[in-house]
């Protein structure tokens, strides 16, 4: 299924899913204005094309205990192909990087850490330095209020360069 292949549906079907994971597929196809089998058989063609790639809950983390999230910027000393595979190999084991991206400009990647407080933080930066996977600088952001997470995408704007509705 291409990108091009995306009805309204299919997009509504998208759009549903990234804000309530958890609706019942017979709610599913009452909203996008669907019978059940149709509406499982694009859900299935969704999943199957790669667009659906997992369903999850939010956790309300202050619930559960003390936390600190911090983003962080890295910068690698090289960066030779080897260099960003073997950083990103082992940033994979580390379970603490909630999230890892690869990104332009003048950082090479953007962490996300979830872990108990900053003195747990240190630990990890520590062993990322002692395992010398090529880590040449750091910068470290505090969350102190989470304002927006967790959002839908825009998938009206991002499929046909319209505005979302909502």
């Amino acid at each position: 299924m291409s990108e091009h292949a995306l009805d309204d549906r299919d997009i509504a079907i998208l759009s549903i899913l990234a804000r309530e994971g958890r609706i019942s597929k017979t709610e599913l196809s009452r909203r996008v204005n669907l019978s059940a089998t149709p509406c499982w058989q694009r859900l299935k063609k969704l999943e199957a094309a790669g667009l659906i790639t997992g369903y999850h809950a939010d956790i309300a983390l202050t619930k559960l205990g003390p936390h600190v999230v911090v983003f962080v910027t890295i910068e690698l000393e090289n960066h030779r192909a080897e260099n960003f595979q073997t950083f990103e190999r082992t940033i994979l084991r580390y379970e603490e990087v909630t999230a890892c991206w690869a990104i332009g400009g003048g950082f090479d990647y953007l962490l996300q850490v979830t872990t108990r407080d900053i003195g747990r933080y240190q630990d990890l930066i520590d062993a990322m330095l002692d395992a010398r996977i090529g880590l040449k600088r750091y910068f470290s952001y505090i969350v102190t209020k989470a304002v927006k997470s967790g959002g839908a995408p825009p998938f009206d704007l991002l499929v046909n360069g319209a505005p979302s509705k909502g």
